[in-house]
């Protein structure tokens, strides 16, 4: 103890010439407020004045005292408070008997600096002088109740810490006082604002506020208070809008800035961790501009508190909603606070500055004699009990109830230290004492396992970290029938619970701003719906982003996604990009309606080739047959039979044995087709140079030797198709390329090598053919079938000539389709050029189906075939 004499402010110094060794003060000692000797002393600091000031500055002389302003009747209230539970355990039988508690309470004006000043005062005493380094006895202060700001009580435990003397708060909220090692002796009876904090965060987690503004105060309870809510938020995605604090003391400019910030902003959600004073400040000039439809999320310092007029608070403060400390009636206090008279304690300043402070018609206060030293004007009896009913109310609130614990805290710790059954014991870790001897420390480890049950039924016991059960009540500011506000309690938290049963409300019972039932909106941008993602927007915050949606192939199915996944590969993203469907299988099939006219155009060629093919059988000995030679014409028929049958290959979903089937075919018939078409044009000049005298060319052309020459042709094909089934087959493939939407499946040429050689052997034929036809146009006959020839082959060249840019050209199915017209095309042209104009004279012209027709000499000498 006697070591705090060296401490800071109150400097002691030895005074020479003093026989006995004497210690001086060097600065002014404060004085209690509230005192009253026992043989326990318990300190108590209060901030029976909110504000203070210094009268100046000087760096040559000891500063000027600090100067307190604006008396608090609400603290002044709290002091009462431990004053009357101080007398109610005096008056108790069973907790401390036979020992008195006594009383030192200190003015702290909301001055860390002052409350300095009142700690060092409570432990080293108020005498100005001290013989032999020693405190009497009368002075000792082992326990302290206070403070009420968080500030305040840091610089107090701060102080007393190392000494281990308890200090027990009743409004220090700053979660940065549950630190054990920081503060060692600290304990409070209202909950840490880490709970607030928790409180505060799953409400904004129940309502999806994301967008939020934040205002704090510039102390250590809204620095604190603010971090540990906003770290909790962060996490859940929430983002902070605009981040304010200010102090009290602020000019005006600084506040008006800050409306000006709220105004603005696209949130209208604010989270406030302010005192009541800073709240009023902040809301005066609110409703100066007219700033509306706020809606406010208040911490417990301000939440129940009149900040507003009646009138204004209707209009600016409904639907205000935040935790309020649970309110609990201590029995007799109101008797007791009403009995609190000038005339009860003679000179004292504190209860005189309190009345004249409380009422304004101190004149009419019964049994008050002294009326010269208050000339005051009488205002009215009924302005009297206005005041009493408003200096009761705020008595009986939760602050009240917790300076109530606070001190029977203290008393339960000192009747358990004395309560010991061995008080002689020797051990320095004794928690035991007597009445006579006793160490701060002994009552610090007594305190922390106090357990007690109150008049009003709560258990009343610390943690580890020293800190109270966290018990909220949920108020919400409602309209009443009569227009006027009310606070109604909504709902509760309960620390003590599990995490999804701590906090338990009515949302229906709720009224939000401007009186809605439903909840306000907080959020910067619009959830971003399936099928986009969230793009942040340059030098935002996270919670301000744009909707972007995924591109073609990807999807997103979750609300707010931040990225797009990719399809499965025979899969693709559907319109609203939020589902993979399975692509669209594309080939050229019977069922479409392009499919079905290439495929009944292919069966009718077929039908007309075998239609042709039996008339030229039934009339087999007819002239015209004979001299056109129906084996060769035959044999034309069956290859364009299978020209025809060869284009059904290409229709339908292409296969391993449909790919090979569908070139091989159509590049073996083609040739059998125009080797057939090459060897009657071979005839036809062979029979022309053959009917000149002496010409025995026919005879190396015989009908043997023409089908030796189409077989000849045709087996080259076939060879080269062979090879190319067996070193490199076509094959079916999913094409990717046209549509990434669908796929196409077709057929790769595999070897196109291959390919070439059997296309360009086709056209080899062709261009042969076609020279052969043009040279034999012109013979004279009746009946010159290489005109026909030439003009059929014509025909042909032009159809494949012109399929080459369209093949090229066409996408997916219709690359098939233009290659199935092309052979149709091209078939057409040979079968009804070349057996058009033949069945015209079987059928039609029957006369000239003569012999002596195609051989007779007419005036023109034409010669007959």
């Amino acid at each position: 103890m006697n070591s705090l004499v060296w401490l800071g402010l109150l400097i002691i110094l030895p005074v020479s010439g003093i026989d006995n060794q004497v210690c001086k003060l060097q600065a002014h000692p404060r004085i209690a407020e509230l005192s009253k000797n026992g043989d326990i002393i318990l300190g108590g600091i209060f901030n029976l004045h909110s504000g203070s000031y210094e009268l100046s500055h000087s760096y040559t002389r000891l500063p000027d005292e600090i100067h307190c302003r604006s008396f608090s009747l609400g603290s002044f209230r709290l002091a009462q408070t431990m004053i009357f539970a101080i007398e109610e355990i005096n008056r108790s039988n069973t907790l401390l008997p036979n020992i008195t508690l006594g009383y030192r309470i200190y003015d702290d004006c909301i001055s860390s600096r002052i409350a300095t000043k009142a700690v060092l005062a409570l432990v080293n005493g108020e005498d100005k002088t001290v013989s032999d380094l020693k405190c009497p006895a009368h002075n000792k202060v082992t326990a302290i109740v206070g403070c009420d700001g968080s500030s305040q009580s840091i610089a107090v435990a701060r102080l007393i810490g190392p000494f281990r003397i308890p200090m027990v708060s009743y409004y220090s909220t700053c979660s940065c006082l549950s630190n054990r090692r920081e503060y060692p002796s600290f304990f409070r009876t209202i909950p840490s604002d880490y709970h607030q904090s928790e409180l505060l965060v799953q409400l904004v987690k129940k309502f999806r506020w994301t967008w939020i503004g934040t205002i704090r105060s510039n102390n250590d309870y809204g620095r604190f208070g603010m971090q540990a809510f906003v770290k909790s938020v962060e996490k859940l995605g929430v983002c902070i809008a605009y981040a304010e604090s200010f102090h009290r003391t602020d000019p005006r400019e600084k506040v008006s800035q800050i409306v000006e910030v709220i105004k603005g902003a696209t949130t209208k959600v604010i989270v406030a961790f302010i005192s009541v004073t800073e709240m009023r400040i902040l809301l005066k000039e609110i409703v100066h501009k007219n700033v509306t439809d706020l809606q406010w999320v208040g911490s417990e310092a301000w939440v129940t508190a009149q900040v507003l007029p009646p009138e204004e608070s209707a209009t600016f403060l409904v639907g205000t909603i935040g935790p309020t400390i649970r309110r609990r009636k201590v029995t007799g206090l109101q008797d007791f606070l009403l009995k609190i008279h000038p005339t009860l304690f003679p000179g004292n300043f504190v209860i005189e500055e309190f009345w004249e402070t409380a009422f304004d018609c101190i004149l009419k206060i019964k049994n008050f004699t002294d009326q010269e030293k208050y000339p005051k004007q009488c205002s009215g009896e009924e302005n009297l009990l206005e005041a009493t009913d408003k200096y009761l109310d705020r008595a009986l609130r939760g602050n009240s109830y917790n300076v109530y614990k606070a001190t029977y805290a203290l008393a339960h710790a000192f009747h358990k230290m004395f309560s010991c059954e061995n008080t002689k014991r020797s051990s320095t870790n004794d928690t035991c004492a007597n009445i006579t001897h006793f160490e701060p420390w002994q009552v610090l480890q007594n305190l922390q396992s106090v357990h007690f049950t109150t008049k009003a039924g709560d258990h009343v016991y610390f943690d580890e970290n020293g800190d109270a059960v966290a018990i909220y009540d949920l108020v919400n500011w409602q309209t009443n029938v009569n227009g006027t506000v009310e606070i109604k309690i909504i709902g509760y938290y309960n620390g003590t619970s599990t995490n999804d049963e701590k906090l338990v409300f009515n949302e229906e019972s709720i009224t939000w701003t401007t009186e809605q039932k439903t909840v306000p909106r907080a959020i910067c941008s619009e959830s971003c719906l399936p099928g986009t993602i969230k793009v942040s927007k340059r030098g935002q915050p996270i919670c301000c982003f744009d909707c972007v949606q995924c591109a073609d192939g990807e999807i997103s199915n979750t609300t707010d996604a931040i990225m797009c996944l990719t399809c499965p590969p025979r899969y693709w993203s559907n319109q609203g990009k939020d589902q993979c469907e399975k692509k669209k299988v594309e080939f050229l099939s019977y069922g479409e309606i392009l499919g079905t006219v290439l495929a009944t155009l292919a069966i009718t060629g077929v039908c007309l080739t075998l239609a042709i093919a039996a008339l030229f059988f039934k009339h087999r000995s007819s002239p015209i047959i004979k001299a056109n030679n129906s084996e060769l014409s035959l044999l034309l028929l069956l290859s364009l039979t299978l020209c025809f049958l060869c284009s059904l290959t290409f229709l339908g979903e292409p296969s391993a044995w449909s790919c090979m089937l569908r070139r091989t075919a159509f590049g073996v018939a083609f040739v059998l087709c125009i080797s057939c078409v090459l060897g009657k044009t071979i005839v036809v000049l062979v029979a022309f140079k053959a009917s000149r005298p002496n010409n025995k060319m026919l005879k190396w052309f015989s009908a043997k030797q023409q089908r030796l020459t189409i077989f000849a042709l045709t087996f080259v094909q076939c060879f080269t198709c062979t090879l190319w089934l067996t070193i490199s087959p076509p094959f079916p493939v999913e094409n990717n390329m046209y549509y990434r939407e669908i796929i196409i499946v077709e057929c790769d040429m595999g070897s196109l090598t291959a390919f070439y050689c059997v296309s360009g052997y086709i056209a080899l034929l062709s261009c042969l053919c076609f020279v052969l036809a043009f040279i034999a146009r012109k013979l004279p006959d009746n009946f010159n079938e290489a005109k026909f020839i030439t003009f059929s082959m014509l025909i042909f060249c032009v159809v494949w000539i012109a399929f080459i840019p369209a093949y090229v050209s066409s996408p997916g199915k219709y690359t098939v389709a233009v290659e199935v017209f092309a052979i149709l095309a091209s078939s057409f042209a040979l079968l009804v050029c070349i057996f058009g104009p033949k069945c015209y004279i079987i059928l039609i012209k029957p006369e000239q189906n003569t012999k002596k027709h195609l051989m007779g000499k007419e005036t023109s000498n034409k010669r007959a075939i």
